[in-house]
């Protein structure tokens, strides 16, 4: 369960999720939609949602990178896992989970 948004961890946990989902329909849905079924409409908007989200990921990243002192390493994978299929998923739980989950 994702903490509560009212903690800064919380509401980047939530946008995490957000991104990573919005990736996977891109990936899977509107993508396919396009080239498969000559739809465009769908990815240019789930594009533009999931482009909003891609950058305030980025941000957030970077903004907990200062805050938390990340290492390279850390702050590396963070990004990393913005352009891998379910990556964000895999950070969230191996970086973001609290420890008493």
């Amino acid at each position: 369960m994702l903490q509560s948004i009212a903690t800064p961890l919380g509401r980047f946990r939530l946008l995490t999720f957000a991104e990573g989902v919005s990736f996977l329909v891109i990936l899977f849905i509107t993508m396919p939609l396009k080239y498969w079924f000559d739809y465009p409409e769908a990815n240019k908007v789930v594009g533009m949602i999931h482009g909003v989200l891609f950058i305030l990921y980025v941000i957030m990243v970077l903004q907990r990178t200062w805050v938390d002192k990340w290492s390279m390493g850390q702050t590396l994978w963070g990004l990393a896992a913005s352009v891998i299929p379910f990556g964000t998923f895999w950070f969230d739980h191996k970086y973001l989970k609290p420890q008493n989950s």
